[in-house]
């Protein structure tokens, strides 16, 4: 009789815990639709966690209930930006990195793989190069990868306090939970896919302060 009320227990306490994870999500969707919507921010750190926690789960449920397959991560890299934000701008340039997916080459590219990734050769075929010649005077490094294990290389081999990625919103969004201690902002390529992408070079610009800087440099 026992082991039966404790096996009934089990059972109706797995069911509620499951019952509160699955309001939570929805909750957390809600939310993360209103900051969208109206880019209002409303319990940011309880929508990381969640999305931090239950990644897989979330996506899963966000694509039963219909919403679009990229909402998930579209939540995690704006909640995280607007964290990040006032800590990022507080860190100069000489201690960021920027890190430029491989896909942004052009067809005809003919910059080499090194240890650290793509060795660019201003061939002005692509963004990287502009971006390149724009943000390495303010102090930026820049690193061009093909993969997630690149990521990893660069921040055992460099020194650095925070980071602007720019990917599709998935790879985004999980780059940026990895790199979450290096209050990461998030730029969202403009034509995804795996072949000559395309990113919003005014978003990026504006994200690692290019035309603040600029503007200081004619006052000066």
């Amino acid at each position: 009789m026992l082991l039966s009320d404790i096996f009934q227990i089990i059972g109706q306490s797995t069911i509620l815990i499951i019952v509160i994870l699955f309001i939570l999500f929805v909750i957390v969707l809600i939310l993360g639709k209103t900051l969208i919507k109206k880019d209002i921010l409303i319990l940011p750190k309880l929508i990381i966690f969640i999305i931090d926690c239950f990644y897989s789960p979330l996506k899963s449920l966000s694509k039963r209930l219909g919403f679009d397959d990229n909402l998930v991560d579209q939540v995690g890299v704006e909640v995280r930006n607007k964290v990040n934000k006032n800590r990022f701008d507080s860190i100069p340039p000489e201690k960021k990195i920027i890190v430029l997916p491989h896909c942004l080459r052009a067809a005809t590219c003919e910059a080499t793989l090194k240890e650290s990734g793509i060795k660019c050769t201003y061939c002005n075929k692509c963004a990287i190069g502009i971006i390149k010649q724009k943000a390495e005077p303010m102090g930026y490094k820049i690193f061009i990868v093909p993969g997630s294990s690149f990521i990893k290389k660069i921040i055992k081999q460099n020194k650095f306090e925070s980071v602007v990625g720019v990917a599709c919103y998935e790879d985004l969004n999980l780059t940026m939970m990895a790199l979450a201690d290096f209050y990461p902002q998030g730029v969202l390529l403009s034509r995804a896919g795996c072949f000559e992408t395309k990113v919003d070079l005014k978003t990026l610009f504006e994200v690692i302060g290019y035309e603040k800087e600029h503007i200081k440099e004619k006052e000066d």
